[in-house]
């Protein structure tokens, strides 16, 4: 899988030089390509990227939804974007927060049965984009890539989370 030239790849050539691949560019690349390819194949549903993820997120919890916080923390996400896309997702009947039965400050996140329907209606679209994309790896190589970037996903949030 790693065509890189041994002679850059072993040469002591800083992390960051042009004629290496650099991690942070290859990530926002993918994800920039991938959240836009699906945007353009929901478009039609009134549904972001974002929003689907919330809701499939939310439909894969506890019955009783999750806060607000535990929802930002499952999709990697901070606490103001979480409140601004719920805040329309409410509007727009797919969401509603109710207050935490134990925890005064917190809010609980359950799906309206609009978003479940948009959901069912749209997933096929993520299951076919995913699958193409995953389709440019050899078959044999699939898990193991998302075995890897997991862990590279985990490396960065505790890195964030100055836990090292």
């Amino acid at each position: 899988m790693d065509s890189f030239p041994n002679d850059i790849k072993d040469a002591g050539i800083p992390l960051d030089a042009p004629a290496r691949r650099r991690l942070p560019i290859l990530l926002r690349r993918s994800w920039y390509g991938l959240n836009q390819a699906f945007r353009r194949r929901i478009s039609k549903m009134n549904l972001t990227p974002d929003q689907f993820t919330v809701i499939r997120t939310l439909l894969e919890a506890a019955p009783e939804g999750l806060t607000q916080k535990a929802l930002a923390d499952a999709i990697s996400s901070d606490p103001n974007t979480i409140a601004s896309l719920l805040e329309r997702m409410e509007s727009n009947g797919l969401v509603k927060r109710r207050p935490h039965e134990k925890d005064r400050r917190a809010n609980r996140v359950e799906l309206m049965p609009k978003a479940k329907s948009k959901y069912e209606a749209i997933r096929q679209e993520a299951i076919e984009l995913q699958g193409h994309v995953l389709e440019q790896l050899p078959k044999s190589d699939r898990e193991k890539f998302l075995s890897q970037l997991e862990i590279i996903a985990e490396a960065c949030k505790n890195i964030s989370n100055n836990r090292r």
